[in-house]
């Protein structure tokens, strides 16, 4: 086991009642789940995503924390939060990773992999979002 090491799974959803198709308006909430795989207590300092959409448009975000909170976890301890984004076409994706401090200062960082925001129709067939064409 590594020294420093915290792992990140991630829940995405779409949410059709926060959004407006019509309108090019997506809205996305992701649950993440970090748990602290190392030997050592280590602390969530910031956090850095590039989010993108299907139309090539991609968004930086950094800023210190996670919703409002540097978790401070022992081995073994997790840390979920749930926050959202919201893109222009129904599909994009996001990844980034968490900087983060163990108790003896070493620096580390938490990569998270790319994952997919994939919107569904409102009728709740779970099938992908398309263009509709009424006739």
């Amino acid at each position: 086991m590594p020294k420093y090491q915290f792992q990140a799974e991630v829940q995405p959803e779409y949410l059709p009642e926060q959004s407006t198709p019509e309108a090019g308006v997506f809205s996305f909430a992701y649950t993440i789940t970090i748990t602290n795989s190392g030997e050592v207590p280590a602390q969530l300092i910031s956090r850095h995503w590039i989010i993108s959409d299907a139309g090539g448009h991609t968004e930086e975000v950094k800023g210190l924390g996670v919703v409002g909170h540097q978790p401070l976890l022992k081995p073994g301890e997790s840390f979920q939060y749930t926050s959202g984004c919201r893109l222009r076409t129904p599909s994009g994706s996001m990844h980034g990773r968490f900087f983060c401090v163990a108790d003896d200062g070493e620096p580390f960082e938490c990569p998270v992999d790319l994952f997919v925001l994939e919107a569904t129709d409102a009728s709740g067939d779970g099938q992908p979002w398309t263009d509709r064409v009424l006739h």
